[in-house]
């Protein structure tokens, strides 16, 4: 049996185990989490997995919501759209799920999303991803590029000095739609994009782009891949070749970097959560994830922690709106705020919220030297025409 059957099987045997400790009187809130047990994200799927348990064995602990248990249904999206469609279609047809909480490819959010709008289910996307996807029942709590491009070419442009930059992405929306904003934000701000090449989703042959990164000889690179697997890929390719330009990677989560070892030194991310940021709310998150998975626990990241404070998102929204109907809790989600590991957090920039962000440095060891702290940026406008 491989690890990541062996994954799978946890995550489903500890559902399983927590929807019969939770079988008392009251009946269950129900939240879905549809997140890539198989396919590029099962790198990230784990931690994410364990950030939200940990979410609803503390919300239980203190009572639940309006006094009724969470229920945890966890569902393989397999990382892609049919499989985003396959895991919406289970958790709201045939679990019937009061809300979805999930981190999830560009690709399968965008698949999901018709699932979402004819069940009216409340949906909070909690992936960092490419910014305007609006939906009358979704939130963002994740960062746009607005918020995460910046950082890292206005380092590498002020800092290190650059003036020329080569694109790296795969070909799909999170890809495209990240170096657009980058490219753009790049020629607006003086400098120059002078190469920009892509790779399908399950690429994992860089061997031709890099060539061009050679013959070309930018000043610095940067990246916008699937996460989890072609992150890896495509940092162990370059480190095979000898590149040592500096290289910003606007999709690579510390869990990921902690994995990759020695490739992964150097590599410049911009982030609103790291598990560096020195606050109690960060210190108690990390402890308890220690206390409840000890060994097997699972570097926390950008793609776990927003997963971990939507749950209590949801809680608040629900306590404000007095019931689970989907119409009022998604209306006090835009009211409702949560301060936790990576500060206050509150959804009412056009269904998306303003972020603290680090500029951060991957170190030998896999951890991430915070450069510079950026508060309350803005993800500028994204669904204005949603209330």
């Amino acid at each position: 049996m491989t690890s990541a059957h062996r994954f799978i099987r946890h995550a489903l045997v500890a559902a399983i185990t927590l929807t019969s400790v939770l079988s008392h009187a009251a009946e269950p809130i129900k939240i879905g989490v549809a997140v890539g047990l198989s396919g590029a994200n099962s790198v990230v799927a784990p931690a994410v997995v364990q950030s939200s348990q940990l979410a609803v064995e503390q919300i239980n602990a203190a009572g639940g919501i309006l006094n009724r248990p969470v229920q945890l249904e966890i569902v393989d999206d397999a990382s892609g759209a049919i499989g985003a469609q396959k895991a919406f279609d289970t958790l709201i047809l045939e679990k019937k799920v009061d809300a979805v909480i999930a981190m999830e490819s560009s690709a399968a959010r965008n698949a999901a999303l018709p699932v979402i709008s004819r069940g009216h289910v409340p949906y909070i996307y909690t992936s960092f991803y490419e910014g305007r996807s609006c939906n009358n029942w979704m939130y963002v709590n994740g960062w746009v590029p607005e918020q995460q491009v910046a950082p890292v070419v206005d380092y590498f442009s002020q800092k290190l000095s650059a003036k020329t930059f080569f694109l790296v992405g795969n070909d799909y929306a999170f890809g495209r739609g990240m170096l657009a904003f980058t490219k753009q934000y790049i020629e607006k701000n003086g400098g120059k994009v002078v190469g920009e090449e892509y790779l399908p989703m399950d690429g994992s042959d860089w061997t031709a782009v890099i060539s061009k990164i050679r013959s070309i000889k930018p000043d610095a690179l940067i990246s916008a891949t699937a996460g989890g697997a072609p992150n890896v890929s495509l940092a162990k390719q370059l480190k095979a070749a000898g590149m040592t330009l500096p290289y910003g990677n606007l999709a690579i989560d510390e869990g990921t970097a902690k994995t990759m070892g020695d490739v992964a030194t150097g590599i410049y991310m911009s982030a609103s959560y790291l598990t560096s940021i020195d606050t109690p709310q960060n210190t108690r998150f990390l402890a308890d994830l220690k206390q409840k998975f000890n060994g097997d626990l699972s570097t926390p990241n950008e793609l776990s922690e927003p997963q971990y404070e939507a749950f209590f998102l949801y809680k608040a929204a629900v306590e404000k709106a007095g019931s689970t109907d989907s119409a009022a809790v998604v209306k006090a989600l835009n009211d409702v705020s949560y301060t936790g590991p990576r500060g206050q957090v509150q959804m009412n920039a056009s269904r998306h919220t303003p972020l603290s962000m680090r500029l951060g440095q991957i170190q030998a060891d896999g951890s991430i030297k915070i450069l510079e702290t950026m508060a309350n940026v803005s993800p500028g406008t994204q669904c204005p025409n949603l209330k």
